[in-house]
């Protein structure tokens, strides 16, 4: 994979078409107009089916370390754990998200994992409990992270499951676990939701006006692959995202956290921007323009430095959505073509277009 100096991969930079023209109104945005309007689009991801279970960040990851899969599977739990435990064996493993489930209307509706507050006394009291029921099935459940489990059991296989923030928000069913043994997982799902229903953690947390743990949330399971069968894209990283550092720390490349900053780049770059998730996910549209701008600032205008002073070879942006992604490229020799101009509100509609079009 041909990674540019530095690549910038940006999850949920691209709400919907019909609402970016107003999220866009009145930012200052130079550094991002600039790199859109002059870069020449170099790959995109939109997938056939409108419900693929996938982020497009986790696939342009699994994609560009090398990872098996295809479309509708991101195997990144492996390296999840790599980096919650420090430690990495070849079973098959699930990220398994204690999770919140509450009725809307007329269907069930899955909460974003990331409000559940759910603290370490709390998070240990329920996972004591699955522990012990999972363990009755042959199971293993580990939590070297309060919010984050882990699970492992033979008897389930290599089911399809959905990352809980491609789910979050809507209705469930179809974004429930499938395959050969998802009959299993419901039966296992449903004895866990029984224990815990009248749970004294969960007294606990509704008597603080929280939302109970009445799920687990099975997503992106896989097996550790050897470092030689796998791609080395770049010779660093910046990232905070669990999945993306575990890569890193799998292939040994340099890691640093994104409050290392930009000075941290060193030749090919990966750099994972995740400040804009949450926002998303909770529609915190105020909040989510003000990140975009200190994205702005912060990375992509010192990024577009480099490349004009010939510091850096080129500058790339995936700009990804819920279910698709674009990757525009900017070379030093791009940046130079002033006359290539487009508001930032039309590009980044059209970009957001692509995977409405196909949906």
């Amino acid at each position: 994979m041909d990674t540019p100096a530095l690549h910038f991969l940006l999850p949920f930079a691209l709400p919907a078409s019909a609402h970016l023209p107003a999220l866009l109104a009145g930012l200052e945005l130079p550094a991002l107009e600039k790199l859109l309007a002059r870069g020449v689009p170099s790959a995109q991801d939109v997938p056939e089916d409108p419900f693929v279970p996938t982020l497009p960040h986790e696939r342009w990851l699994a994609d560009a370390f090398g990872l098996p899969g295809g479309p509708s599977r991101a195997p990144l739990a492996p390296f999840m754990l790599l980096e919650d435990s420090g430690a990495l064996d070849t079973r098959f493993w699930y990220c398994a998200q204690p999770a919140h489930i509450h009725i809307a209307t007329d269907h069930l509706v899955l909460t974003d994992p990331a409000e559940l507050e759910l603290s370490t006394e709390e998070s240990a009291a329920l996972f004591a409990t699955a522990h012990a029921l999972f363990a009755e099935e042959s199971a293993e459940l580990i939590a070297p992270r309060a919010d984050r489990w882990y699970l492992s059991a033979p008897a389930l296989g290599d089911l399809l499951t959905a990352s809980p923030a491609r789910a979050a928000g809507r209705n469930v069913d179809i974004w429930l676990p499938q395959g050969k043994a998802e009959l299993t997982w419901r039966k296992w799902q449903n004895e866990v939701q029984m224990a815990w229903y009248d749970h004294p953690a969960n007294q606990t947390r509704e008597a603080r006006r929280l939302p109970p743990v009445n799920a687990i949330w099975l997503y992106s399971g896989g097996q550790r692959i050897a470092a030689p069968r796998m791609n080395r894209p770049c010779v660093t990283v910046l990232a905070d995202a669990p999945a993306t550092r575990g890569l890193a720390n799998h292939m040994q490349i340099a890691l640093h956290p994104t409050s290392a900053g930009i000075e941290a780049a060193n030749g090919r770059t990966i750099v994972q921007i995740d400040s804009l998730t949450s926002h998303f996910l909770m529609e915190d549209w105020a909040r989510w323009r003000d990140a975009l701008v200190e994205i702005d600032r912060t990375w992509l205008a010192p990024a577009l430095a480099r490349a004009t002073s010939g510091q850096a070879r080129e500058v790339a942006l995936t700009l990804c959505g819920d279910s698709h992604s674009v990757t525009i490229r900017s070379r030093s020799g791009d940046l130079r073509k002033f006359w290539r101009r487009q508001p930032l509100p039309v590009r980044m509609t059209a970009l957001a277009r692509l995977g409405e079009e196909a949906a």
